[in-house]
């Protein structure tokens, strides 16, 4: 070995050559030299040869040498994949599983081979048949794009025996419609699947200088949230989602899975949260075939919602991918965006179809120039002129002096092949000789001609054309699968349902599910985090273990819900050993985990004399004591938390004594000090918040409800929880106000009439149906007062119009009632004309009547839903304030 300060050269260091006694000669080589040359050598081949793909066609070596060995293979009829596999080992040097495994992989992508046989099913991750039971040939598209000998470069194979392409012409931007994976030295590269025809508008609209942009579109359908994308730029980051409906209130159905998984991946991820007791699932079917379709059988007492957001949250269901565009460029890995690659792909296709009409002009005037000389050969009786000819130079030199008179307008100068090739044609050929036929071919020639060059001179708007072709002929059945949204962040702890008890041994300080045997406090998750307060006013956040200390004197523990600001804590601490007392109300929204916190001002001998943890912000009354002492007339009084102001965990609080209290007692239980709570409807990704995004429906506090109607025609009330799933053909939604009602208007296919109908909205957990069968709705609305514009045709006078105010046609109905028919034949029209609502100011404040919210802010929402569609805000994270107490004396 070398010091590593003392370097030698390679050639220093290699050859240290031994004799031993049976005149063998070995050869020792430094390991310093081993890694600095072989391994590099190494792996650059494993990068540039076996792991990256080319920027120009998209393809890893295996798979360019496939593509290469089935063209050769090519006669419109299917081949065994063995045959395919075999005759592709004399171009790649690596064994035929590498070779069965990446065609497999190929012809599952459905885009540049036509399969036959069972080729396995990405839905599922089956495996492919054997090769000796599969077929393959070449797509149409594929033989359209992909091959041109004539503008293929050419490499000898890996043995010198055959030749074959070093990439081919690929006039598509193949890399990222079919997405590719792989794994090298040092690199690595992740390039997520486009649309077909998404990847064609966007190659036209670059050429056309205009702005456009590329999201994934994954094979498997599903949801993606792309608002990490960034073009797939190196650290960049999608989420994909399950689509997963709910039939009714007992069963989900998965749709659609997340790219990178199957259904049998999907199902044991859900599984084992089953088995751990987080979801609460009673039985789950597969019945995937051509479409995924996975039932999910609910617990009894299980609620859809939170079961649709746990399996998000803690399943496969919701999946992140990071793209990692690493390509090989000019013989080196590169990391390139999915804009980039587009861009380079359509300019390496624009420079192909101008090699091709240039080696299409080049062809057309050879022939031009073949036609005319044969021509001139014949026309002009040359051939006669060799008759006395005795060799072949004199023939040639009479044939070359015989054209001299009429080649000056010829593309280029006669050569002597030109000249045996004219000695070839056959007497045949020039007794038949059609000279007005010979005319028509040079005019068809001169036109191709013209036309190509026309092409050449418009090369960009001839890249469009071609673009649009290939649209045009192979995008029919390439539409988007995976559809683009928004996704809300979800906390696994929120959704993940309490499969542990938890206990407490206050003598030792231990929290934990597994002290079954001490004190029980409530349910909880395994992946919870609690949290516990202690006499001398610190607190702590832990995660749920089996047994876990907590501390010394803990006078509450409880489940912690980060960013929970409805539960608030009131307390009062002495600051020291018979100190000033201090009273405060605060929430604690967020922590670092094992952290310890103090909600006493930190001077030592402080301790807590009160305590209390309110769910939706109760403020009680409490009695307090003070210590006896001179000249203190007044030794209790009443507090009532009510008058105190939430503050920050960090806030001292106000003064609620200067003397020495003895001890605090309740008097009585206190109501919610919140207001209620303003609930807003995002659309883009159709769920309730709190943070403003979206629409806002109201102001919600106890048993108020949602309204929301679908196109499916039925309704449902449900509660204000923010984890509530609404269904995608919602159409809209609005705070469900007492003696709501709906109407109707629909057209019943059975009889061809247009049916209008109003009911009162009963309030229940169900969804209500309120169309028949064999309906289609046009309208719903909650307004009575809206007006049904409708124009019908009228054999003497033509197209007349008229309006039904809804309120007066009809009167209030039951649900199941088929409704009035609308009094007019041969409508070719119908309109819902909703009221106009008049802007209003919601008070906020607990005397003013929050009825009216919903309705106030309604009349936009049915307007917004299509604008806000997949537009939704981007949630932030604001800091929390730290305030200071006020102090004030009480008495």
């Amino acid at each position: 070995m070398t010091d590593d300060n003392n370097i030698n050269t390679p050639e220093e260091q290699l050859p240290e050559i031994a004799e031993t006694e049976t005149s063998q000669t070995y050869r020792t080589y430094s390991l310093q030299t081993m890694f600095r040359e072989w391994y590099l050598d190494y792996a650059s081949y494993s990068i540039l040869d076996r792991a990256i793909p080319h920027i120009e066609d998209g393809f890893k070596p295996v798979q360019r040498r496939i593509m290469h060995s089935m063209k050769e293979l090519e006669d419109g009829r299917f081949n065994k994949v063995a045959n395919i596999v075999g005759n592709t080992m004399k171009y790649h040097p690596h064994g035929d599983s590498s070779i069965y495994e990446a065609l497999v992989n190929l012809g599952q992508k459905d885009l540049l081979i036509s399969c036959q046989g069972n080729w396995g099913n990405i839905l599922t991750g089956d495996d492919a048949a054997a090769g000796r039971y599969i077929e393959a040939r070449l797509s149409k598209f594929a033989l359209e794009v992909a091959f041109n000998p004539k503008t293929t470069q050419w490499q000898p194979s890996y043995d010198g025996r055959n030749l074959e392409p070093i990439t081919l012409p690929i006039k598509f931007p193949l890399l990222l419609a079919q997405g590719v994976e792989g794994i090298s030295v040092g690199v690595s590269t992740k390039i997520l699947p486009h649309n077909f025809n998404e990847l064609l508008d966007a190659s036209v609209a670059y050429l056309r200088n205009e702005p456009f942009t590329l999201y994934p579109d994954f094979p498997t359908g599903g949801y993606v949230d792309v608002s990490k994308y960034a073009g797939g730029k190196r650290g960049s980051k999608v989420r994909v989602r399950a689509k997963i409906s709910q039939p009714d209130n007992k069963t989900l159905v998965i749709e659609e899975i997340p790219f990178d998984t199957t259904t049998n991946s999907l199902i044991e991820s859900i599984t084992k949260e089953v088995d751990k007791g987080r979801l609460k699932i009673k039985k789950i079917d597969d019945n995937t075939a051509a479409n995924v379709r996975i039932v999910l059988n609910l617990a009894p007492g299980a609620s859809p919602d939170q079961t649709i957001d746990a399996l998000y949250a803690l399943t496969d269901c919701e999946k992140s991918l990071y793209p990692n565009g690493c390509v090989i460029v000019d013989k080196k890995p590169q990391f390139l965006t999915a804009e980039e690659i587009l861009k380079t792909s359509t300019d390496r296709t624009v420079a192909l179809l101008k090699q091709e009409l240039e080696i299409d002009l080049k062809e057309s005037q050879e022939k031009w120039l073949w036609v005319s000389l044969e021509k001139i050969f014949i026309e002009h009786e040359i051939y006669e002129q060799i008759k006395p000819c005795k060799t072949d130079e004199d023939i040639n030199t009479t044939i070359l002096n015989g054209l001299a008179p009429y080649v000056k307008k010829l593309l280029r100068e006669i050569t002597l092949d030109d000249i045996l090739k004219l000695r070839k044609i056959p007497i045949d050929r020039i007794s038949k000789y059609n000279s007005d036929k010979a005319n028509d071919i040079l005019k068809a020639i001169e036109d191709d001609i013209a036309a190509i060059r026309n092409d050449l001179a418009n090369l960009t708007e001839y890249a469009i054309k071609y673009f649009l072709h290939i649209k045009e002929k192979y995008g029919k059945g390439k539409e988007r699968l995976t559809q683009i949204r928004n996704f809300e962040n979800i906390e696994s702890t929120v959704v993940a349902v309490a499969n542990e008890k938890l206990y407490i041994n206050r003598q030792e300080g231990f929290v934990g599910t597994g002290l079954k045997k001490d004190e029980y406090i409530c349910d909880c998750s395994d992946i919870d985090d609690i949290i516990a307060f202690r006499a001398n006013g610190t607190y702590i956040v832990s995660k749920v273990n089996e047994k876990v200390f907590m501390g010394e004197n803990i006078i509450h523990v409880a489940v912690f819900k980060k960013n929970d600001e409805r539960t608030i804590y009131n307390a009062i601490y002495s600051d020291g050993k018979d100190g000033i007392a201090y009273v405060k109300r605060f929430a604690v929204t967020g922590i670092i985990r094992d952290k310890e916190y103090d909600l006493t001002q930190g001077t030592k001998g402080s301790f807590v004399l009160y305590f209390s943890a309110n769910p939706n912000g109760e403020a009680e009354k409490v009695k307090v004591m003070l210590k006896p002492r001179l000249k203190l007339k007044k030794i209790s009084f009443v507090y009532d938390f009510s008058e105190l102001t939430i503050k920050n965990k960090t806030a001292r609080g106000n003064i609620l004594s200067r003397n020495p209290v003895k001890r605090v007692e309740l008097v009585g239980k206190g109501v919610s000090t919140l207001k209620a709570m303003k609930i807003w409807f995002d659309t883009s990704i159709q769920r309730l918040n709190t943070e403003q995004h979206g629409v806002l429906l109201g102001s919600f506090k106890n048993d108020d409800k949602i309204l929301s109607t679908y196109t499916s025609g039925y309704y449902r009330t449900t509660g204000y929880e923010l984890t509530n799933h609404f269904d995608n053909d919602l159409v809209f939604i609005k705070k469900c106000i007492p003696e709501s009602q709906l109407a109707a208007v629909y057209l019943d296919e059975e009889s061809g009439r247009y049916m209008i109908k109003r009911f009162a909205v009963e309030i229940n957990d169900k969804k209500n149906e309120f169309l028949p069968e064999q309906a289609k709705l046009l309208y719903v609305t909650p307004y009575a007062e809206s007006v049904i514009k409708i124009e019908y045709e009228d054999k003497k006078n033509g197209v007349l119009s008229a309006e039904i105010t809804i309120a007066e046609f009809t009167e209030i109905m039951g649900i199941k009632a088929k409704g009035k028919k609308v009094p007019y034949n041969n409508i070719v029209k119908i309109e819902l004309i909703e009221p106009e609502i008049a802007d209003e100011v919601i008070d906020d404040s607990e005397d003013s009547s929050e009825e009216g919210a919903a309705d106030i802010e309604q009349k936009l929402l049915k307007n917004e839903m299509d604008a806000l569609w997949n537009k939704g805000d981007e949630p932030t994270e604001d800091d929390e304030p730290i305030e200071d107490g006020v102090q004030t004396t009480l008495f």
